[in-house]
């Protein structure tokens, strides 16, 4: 069962109301023993790492401790599962993810329907993706690209992770470039640079923090990055979206919990997060990721989600993508 837009975005803007004595009293008492973060990936990955950070910021802030715990499997829908079922009390929430958005399609006969059973909280931050090239590649930007692509149609062969943004960042650019590349799936983004930079595959959409080193050691070309804007991570990349209008393709985290969770701890949690999200070290840590703060009300995430949803499900029709 698929949730209408629209009522999904109502249901961002706010919970069902409760007595407002009783709302209050719960909120104050928020939280009185210790926070699970679930996250859907293993530990020391990049999601798993955006937890640990905004974990610690509200352990700190909160007086409680927020602990993460790590269910990966099914692209992050074993961790999603885990929390659609939690009492929704503010005491289990979810890294959400551009997993999350893209599993919507991807997967089929889900138990949950993401954008029904999970209600946004906050962003936490949005990193781009790159796209770059082995110097094999006799093209220095992104129109030289996509005239060299159009000129030799299946001989460019892109690397990329099935149901992620490495993935389908490029089937992305396939769609609306109008190029033909011949995706090669591996089984995780490290094989998949690796054959990057020895020249087994010609380009890739990786994130930024994954391959700067091989950019600024000349090992791999950057042609853009796939944010709306460019990054300070990599200045003197433009954005992608310069050359193929309304082009837009980023991983991104933020939080969620389950549906039914009182308003009033939702607010309480996204007051928090913005909070961190504006301390220098903090906002230090996240650029380090090569990523930038995405700060907003839970409104904004609730949006965020169903527009990458929305996005991710074209691309994944357009692309006959399967997960592994």
């Amino acid at each position: 069962m698929k949730l209408p837009r629209r009522k999904f975005l109502q249901l961002a803007a706010g919970a069902a109301a409760l007595p407002a004595v009783s709302r209050f009293a719960w909120a104050q008492a928020y939280p009185s023993r210790p926070v699970r973060i679930v996250v859907g990936f293993p530990p020391g990955g990049p999601t798993d790492i955006v937890a640990r950070l905004i974990g610690q910021y509200l352990s700190e802030r909160l007086g409680q401790q927020f602990v993460v715990e790590n269910r990966p499997g099914a692209g992050g829908n074993i961790a999603a599962d885990m929390v659609v079922r939690a009492q929704p009390d503010g005491y289990t929430l979810l890294l959400v993810s551009a997993a999350n958005a893209i599993g919507a399609t991807l997967y089929e006969n889900l138990n949950f329907v993401f954008l029904r059973d999970i209600a946004p909280v906050a962003g936490v931050i949005r990193v781009p993706n790159v796209m770059e090239v082995n110097p094999s590649i006799p093209t220095w930007t992104v129109p030289e690209f996509i005239a060299y692509a159009k000129a030799n149609p299946g001989k460019i062969n892109m690397a990329g992770v099935n149901g992620t943004t490495l993935h389908l960042a490029g089937e992305l650019f396939k769609m609306m470039a109008g190029v033909d590349m011949v995706y090669v799936p591996y089984k995780g983004a490290a094989p998949a640079l690796t054959d990057l930079v020895g020249g087994q595959v010609q380009v890739l959409f990786d994130t930024v923090s994954s391959s700067i080193e091989h950019i600024r050691s000349g090992r791999l070309r950057a042609l853009a990055v796939t944010t709306a804007t460019p990054s300070k991570a990599l200045p003197g990349i433009p954005s992608l979206g310069e050359f193929v209008p309304g082009y837009e393709a980023s991983a991104w985290q933020g939080l969620g919990v389950p549906k039914g969770t009182p308003p009033e701890i939702i607010d309480q949690l996204n007051i928090a997060i913005n909070a961190a999200l504006v301390d220098p070290k903090l906002k230090t840590r996240l650029s380090d990721l090569g990523g930038e703060a995405l700060a907003g009300s839970p409104a904004d995430f609730g949006k965020l989600i169903a527009d990458e949803t929305d996005k991710w499900a074209r691309v994944v029709k357009f692309s006959g993508a399967k997960p592994d």
